[in-house]
C-alpha cells in the first residue's frame, strides 16, 4: 500500500498542511531536481518564506536533500528510505545537463571511495557530473 502525502509528513514528524501535501506531491513524483523557482510556479499565490521554511523543514526530516550542481542555483530532490531526521545518506552522483540545466540523481552511478586523510572530518561529499541529458542528446 503506498502512503499518502499526510502519511509521509506524519511519518517524519511534520505537521500536514496543503502546502506541504503539495510540495511532497511535487517531489515524489519529479524525475529532477527542482529549484525554488520551479516550486514556487507550482502554486498561485505562495509566500517564499514558507516555501523556504517548508524546504527546511523537510531537509531537515530527511525527506529531500540539496543540491549543488555548481549553477550558484540550489536545487532539491526526494530523498530515499536510507536518510533520517538529520541524517542523509547521499552517495550518489548528480548529472546537470548544461543544454537544459536539469539535474538529476543517478543513484545507479557507483560512487568511488574517497579516502580522506586523518585529521580531516568530511560532512558532505557532492559529485556532479556535467553533460548532455539524454533527452537532449536526441
Amino acid at each position: 500500500m503506498e502512503s499518502t502525502a499526510k502519511d509521509t509528513l506524519r511519518n517524519h514528524g511534520l505537521r500536514p498542511t496543503p502546502i506541504r501535501e503539495k510540495v511532497w506531491e511535487l517531489f515524489n513524483n519529479a524525475s529532477k531536481a527542482l529549484p525554488n523557482k520551479e516550486l514556487e510556479m507550482q502554486f498561485e499565490n505562495i509566500d517564499r518564506i514558507t516555501l523556504y521554511r517548508t524546504l527546511k523543514a523537510f531537509e531537515e526530516k530527511g525527506l529531500i536533500h540539496k543540491i549543488d550542481d555548481g549553477t550558484g542555483v540550489p536545487k532539491y530532490a526526494s530523498c530515499h528510505d536510507d536518510c533520517a531526521d538529520g541524517h542523509h545518506q547521499h552517495e550518489h552522483v548528480h548529472f546537470h545537463c548544461l543544454n537544459c540545466l536539469s539535474t538529476t540523481c543517478l543513484e545507479d552511478v557507483q560512487f568511488p571511495k574517497i579516502d580522506i586523510p586523518p585529521g580531516y572530518l568530511t560532512e558532505n561529499t557532492s559529485i556532479v557530473v556535467n553533460g548532455r541529458c539524454a533527452n537532449c542528446q536526441n
